[in-house]
């Protein structure tokens, strides 16, 4: 009985067309939030982490709520970018160097204080997200469809965390009224 051997390499360079292939600045955009939304799941662990005070084991449950959305965002983000030949990269070095998230505290910090800096974090990202948006939607309307659901989640997100600390008709800002 003959054994089958797996065809030797034949050294040739593999090739393909792509359907779309990313601009540098489209690149460039969706390189950024990748950072944001890097940066946002390591800000969410250390508040986790280090969060004391009042209502101290729901904001605890809510961060790692948070880590979970920006986590799976990331991946989300980082597989749309292979897909469109773009190299992700979120090393920790480079997420330091780009991120426009203001650093979280390396102490513990008391859960109001958590609540508003995750709540700027939030808002931070969905910034990142909002100022790309067009220019992504441009270029490809298909990777804008994945930024429609990132700035929903991370907005809702931000909504809720930052309710932790709102006073009911006397935080900013203003209901808008239909």
């Amino acid at each position: 009985m003959a054994t089958k051997t797996a065809p030797k390499s034949t050294n040739t360079k593999h090739a393909s067309a792509p359907a779309f292939r990313a601009s540098e600045k489209l690149a460039g955009h969706l390189q950024q939030l990748l950072v944001d939304l890097t940066e946002l799941s390591l800000q969410g662990k250390q508040a986790h982490w280090n969060v004391v005070g009042r209502n101290f084991r729901d904001l605890h449950l809510q961060l790692d709520e948070i880590v979970d959305a920006a986590r799976d965002f990331t991946d989300e983000v980082a597989e749309r970018m292979r897909a469109v030949h773009v190299t992700p990269d979120a090393r920790s070095a480079r997420v330091a160097e780009q991120t426009t998230l203001v650093p979280f505290p390396d102490r513990e910090v008391d859960s109001a204080v958590t609540v508003d800096l995750i709540t700027a974090a939030l808002y931070a990202t969905a910034g990142t997200a909002r100022r790309i948006h067009d220019d992504v939607d441009a270029e490809d309307p298909t990777t804008a469809d994945l930024l429609h659901e990132i700035i929903t989640r991370i907005e809702q997100l931000a909504w809720m965390v930052d309710s932790e600390n709102r006073v009911a008709n006397e935080s900013v800002p203003p209901q808008i009224n239909a």
